[in-house]
């Protein structure tokens, strides 16, 4: 029956209806899209979500191409195929309806319409008589005024709404209008697990459990998890030797037989042209920002990767590369954009007692499989290949800091910091803060480890009372390093990828 509540009909123009109904074939008894087989965890985790309904928005932010819109698709599917009504779900992709534009507050406006032309009442009457509506937005962030709409629609109406973006500065923006309507799910490229999974290696589940991060305070955890990483070694081994080759993109693994040149092509195509001459100049600031000089600083971040170089080392180099005359605070500027794509993260120093900020962000590129395509430069850390090209030990060192720091980062509200030499005391790769406890991490990826010397920088952290800190990770490259301290667990990286 049609709700009378609403005052009148509500129009949109004719090529945006087609664009809707093209985007959701099921309200006429259409196909969807083929999707691939292979399902990410995240679909689980989205549904997950969506059951407990701990917020009524869900937010899920990555970079491009990692698989989002594939996965919210699969998540359509499976509530299509568990019984929701196709005429219950609304899907919206935010960022390829050029008329959206021209709509004053779209979101509102498609939402009237879908409740007149496609649901037939309101969403509050179809929630009251057992028909629960499901709203998925892609890429939302595009448009202008987007927080303000979803806070007024969940407000008013009885939803669930699945959002997701590639922008972290845009989606941030919004979460103050949204405080306490939103939950946020951070999505990065494959992890290891899923790779295995992928590539048919065998079933590797996640080993952090979804059910809060306190266990990563309680060091039987990290026993478990590098008791775990042996026992499933030929699984995890045989995965990494693919991530090690290619990244973590679901693109590279998807299409296993092509050729690596091909797929960096891709890559940089789809991923970084996109984000550096499309997404970051988005709006009229954006138009003024200069696409060459984002392009630069990207490939200096890949140089840099694993390392906090700062800005006055950018600068130097850019005004070599491009004869330009281009300042800290411009490069400081261009990095913090890139950041907020997601292509890379700015991991920024440790402060606890210190009022003025000693030294510079740590560079963590979302995936080392960027930094190949980008510079057309594979360096493996594959330990048995890395064996066979020892020159590169270092590069690949510093390749799996920036691994472990983006593993690191797609833990759940989790705290990621770096501390730097200071004062004569050692630095420290890492350090995890988990409400008020720290957990120090440190990277040394090379065949033979000191045990000492390898852990001057945890050992002194772990001796300060006031960083609260009660127990340190040593990574490694392999198996089998152990120190004669008590209160430091060794695992490899791969082993430490097996988390997610």
């Amino acid at each position: 029956m049609k709700d009378p509540v609403l005052f009148r009909r509500m129009t949109l123009p004719e090529v945006l209806v087609r664009d809707l109904r093209r985007l959701n074939p099921w309200w006429e008894g259409g196909a969807m899209p083929v999707l691939p087989p292979t399902r990410r965890h995240l679909v689980r985790l989205l549904r997950r979500r969506l059951d407990l309904r701990l917020a009524p928005i869900l937010v899920v932010r990555g970079p491009r191409q990692i698989g989002k819109t594939t996965a919210q698709l699969q998540l359509l599917q499976d509530l299509l195929e568990g019984g929701v009504p196709p005429e219950c779900i609304l899907r919206v992709q935010a960022d390829e309806i050029p008329a959206l534009s021209g709509l004053q507050e779209p979101l509102l406006r498609i939402v009237e319409w879908f409740e007149e032309s496609v649901l037939g009442c309101t969403l509050n009457r179809a929630a009251q008589a057992g028909r629960p509506t499901f709203l998925f937005l892609d890429e939302v962030q595009n448009l202008r005024d987007w927080a303000p709409q979803l806070k007024f629609l969940v407000d008013a109406s009885t939803t669930s709404l699945l959002v997701t973006g590639s922008s972290a500065l845009r989606i941030e923006q919004g979460r103050d209008s949204l405080a306490g309507r939103i939950h946020t799910i951070e999505a990065g490229v494959l992890s290891l697990t899923e790779i295995a999974a992928f590539r048919g290696s065998g079933p590797l589940g996640p080993f952090l459990p979804d059910n809060g991060i306190e266990v990563l305070l309680d060091p039987e955890f990290w026993r478990d998890l590098e008791a775990h990483g042996r026992s499933s070694s030929a699984m995890r081994d045989e995965a990494f030797r693919h991530f090690s080759a290619r990244g973590g993109y679901p693109l590279v693994h998807q299409q296993a037989d092509t050729d690596w040149g091909l797929l960096a092509g891709q890559l940089n195509e789809t991923v970084i042209r996109r984000v550096i001459q499309h997404d970051l100049r988005v709006g009229e600031r954006g138009r003024k920002r200069d696409a060459p000089l984002l392009e630069e600083i990207f490939r200096l971040a890949c140089r840099y990767v694993g390392q906090s170089p700062g800005p006055l080392a950018f600068a130097r180099e850019v005004q070599r590369s491009l004869a330009a005359n281009v300042g800290q605070q411009r490069v400081r500027n261009y990095l913090r954009f890139l950041g907020d794509t997601l292509l890379l993260r700015l991991v920024e120093p440790l402060e606890i007692r210190l009022k003025r900020r000693r030294g510079h962000a740590k560079i963590c590129l979302a995936d080392h499989g960027l930094r190949a395509s980008w510079l057309q430069e594979a360096v493996p850390l594959d330990p048995e290949q890395l064996s066979r090209d020892v020159h590169l030990t270092t590069l690949a060192g510093h390749i799996a800091e920036s691994v472990c720091g983006a593993t690191l980062l797609s833990l759940p509200q989790v705290e990621l910091s770096h501390l730097p030499e200071r004062d004569g005391e050692p630095e420290v790769d890492f350090v995890l803060t988990i409400g008020t406890r720290r957990i120090p991490v440190e990277v040394k990826y090379q065949r033979r480890v000191d045990p000492l010397a390898a852990t001057e920088g945890l050992r002194t952290f772990l001796e300060k009372k006031p960083n609260n800190a009660p127990f340190g990770l040593l990574v490694t490259q392999a198996d089998g390093v152990s120190v004669p301290d008590p209160r430091i667990h060794c695992l490899p990286l791969s082993t430490l990828m097996l988390l997610r």
